[in-house]
């Protein structure tokens, strides 16, 4: 997605070097819609410079520092050597992962979705999050409670869901389940306090794995599973559910698994 304005004095944009002149570079801003700016040629290099196809060649892609921006002339002025290393690195990462995020976003929204649908999506998914790439990073991470708060339909949020866990790679990822444990016998607290345990894993639970367990309110619990990848947490997930509602039901009591809270709780 490329943004339809301009950009602001002081930013750093990416763009590809489209034509050298003995007076300077002209660049193609890669992140705005037709836009070129023009890097003179002393704003290329430190130092004197003979011939500017020592320091940049066309096609190249550079990292530009935004000098001065004239709309009614149509001119954006460059500097490319005020951008230091450090500088270029982390916008040309930003830049990358902007390209992945819009490829992720076709992925969820399909290939032929109109721009309507494309920018109404993504400016609701950047109410909450910095860039598209941080909102399907969480969403890989948490799933769908990661964009509970956003205002999208069931339908996107699915989708977004499902191409993140599908395409993002995370050191982690965080899934939660929930289970009804209920007893009517003498001894009930016991016995939903040991299906507790049990969900725990009493050492079941393998190596990389973070399970934790958290009351919400009688007859429901929270199962939150920490894993390294979406699989292993939801195979994690359901089997401590399963250890609970076995370890009840072997009591007397009852048990069941749900995916979502219960609403009369919220």
């Amino acid at each position: 997605m490329k943004y339809s304005g301009w950009p602001e004095p002081g930013e750093l944009v990416v763009g590809d070097v489209d034509e050298i002149a003995d007076f300077g570079v002209f660049v193609d801003l890669d992140e705005y819609e037709d836009k070129r700016g023009l890097c003179h040629i002393s704003e290329v290099a430190s130092g004197w410079i003979k011939n500017v196809r020592d320091h940049v060649r066309e096609g190249q892609t550079v990292v530009a520092k935004v000098l001065d921006v004239d709309e009614s002339a149509n001119q954006i002025d460059l500097s490319i050597k005020d951008v230091n290393e450090h500088q270029r690195k982390d916008k040309i990462q930003d830049w990358k992962n902007s390209q992945k995020a819009d490829n992720w976003m076709l992925i969820a929204l399909g290939e032929d979705v109109d721009d309507d649908r494309y920018t109404a999506v993504a400016n609701a998914l950047l109410v909450e999050f910095d860039s598209l790439y941080d909102a399907f990073e969480a969403a890989a991470i948490s799933g769908e409670e990661a964009l509970e708060e956003i205002d999208i339909d069931d339908d996107a949020l699915d989708a977004i869901v499902t191409a993140a866990r599908d395409n993002v790679s995370v050191p982690y990822v965080d899934v939660t389940g929930y289970v009804d444990l209920e007893s009517t016998a003498p001894n009930g607290v016991d016995d939903v306090k040991a299906a507790l345990e049990a969900a725990e894993g009493n050492g079941e639970v393998p190596d990389g794995v973070d399970l934790e367990v958290g009351y919400v309110g009688s007859p429901e619990y929270r199962i939150k599973v920490r894993a390294p990848n979406y699989k292993t947490a939801e195979d994690q997930l359901e089997a401590a559910a399963a250890r609970a509602r076995e370890a009840i039901e072997a009591a007397g009591g009852s048990g069941g698994f749900h995916r979502d809270r219960h609403e009369d709780d919220e």
